[in-house]
């Protein structure tokens, strides 16, 4: 089949590249299904290469114009040709050093690539990645110098909601309250009439992280925590409010529920590590013992 679009160096037929893209667009308009069998449609060449419809990475949105979708189509297809163009002059202009290069640093991401896929392979298939509890906190114990808190954290409820709200006292009372029956009034007004309403699923969160939901600074967080459990600011429409249930200041040990996934992400890793290292080792011993290798 005759390439759609010829291309060479110094002619580009830019009426006949509209024409079919155009024709392309129509007809793939009124098409869901593609016939596999079908002949590809080639709509580019520069050279041997070749440039089919089927792989232009676009997608056109429903409801795009056909001028809109003839730009982003006949864009891609530029895009190609000068790439095309400029590695083929490259390739053609490169001395013996830098192709020297060039296939040394292909051959070394192969090797890398190759050797990266077979280690994930071999985890995968052979690395334990059960870790209990009691691994968990025996690991947190033994290294309790390693959480030391780089910012204030805090367990607390936030809530902003209009001013005019009915019956705020009662949400002043309810977000102070521990008890149960409270709360889920408590959540179940703020649904309704609250602009936010959050407990952070009961975790912990960085003070930076609840400050930002305030419309006014908080200069001095330790003295803010040590002194106050409830805390309560507005603006010109809505009230803000906070009750602190727990707070650990910066320089102090971290929780271990506050570091407990940070302590998961460390001992898999350790486990990756000596993994790799033993199947490394492995090799080498086996190959050692077969004589597959010379040192000289």
């Amino acid at each position: 089949m005759e390439p759609c679009w010829k291309l060479s160096e110094n002619h580009l037929d830019m009426n006949k590249i509209s024409y079919i893209i155009i024709l392309i667009i129509v007809v793939l308009a009124g098409c869901k299904n593609h016939n596999k069998d079908a002949e590809r449609i080639m709509v580019a060449s520069v050279g041997d290469q070749a440039l089919y419809y089927d792989q232009i990475p676009v997608t056109i949105l429903p409801g795009t114009s056909q001028d809109d979708s003839l730009n982003i189509i006949q864009n891609y297809i530029n895009r190609w040709t000068r790439k095309e163009l400029l590695f083929r002059k490259a390739e053609e202009n490169l001395t013996p050093i830098s192709r020297d290069e060039i296939e040394n640093q292909l051959q070394e991401t192969r090797e890398n690539l190759v050797i990266y896929q077979y280690q994930r392979q071999m985890m995968l298939e052979r690395m334990d990645t059960t870790i209990t509890e009691k691994e968990l906190e025996s690991y947190y114990a033994s290294h309790e110098s390693e959480f030391t808190l780089s910012s204030n954290i805090v367990k607390a409820l936030f809530i902003k909601i209009p001013r005019d709200v009915p019956n705020l006292n009662r949400v002043r009372i309810w977000s102070r309250s521990s008890n149960q029956s409270d709360l889920q009034q408590l959540e179940s007004l703020c649904y309704q009439f609250a602009e936010k309403f959050d407990d952070f699923n009961e975790n912990w969160v960085t003070m930076d992280r609840l400050l930002v939901e305030l419309p006014h600074d908080i200069n001095n967080q330790d003295q803010f925590l040590k002194y106050n459990k409830w805390y309560e600011t507005r603006d010109s429409s809505s009230v803000y409010f906070i009750t602190i249930r727990d707070y650990k200041l910066r320089y102090s040990l971290a929780p271990y529920d506050y570091v407990r996934d940070d302590i998961i992400s460390i001992i898999l890793n350790n486990r990756r590590f000596e993994f790799l290292q033993s199947l490394e080792n492995g090799i080498y011993n086996e190959a050692l013992k077969a004589n597959l290798f010379k040192t000289y």
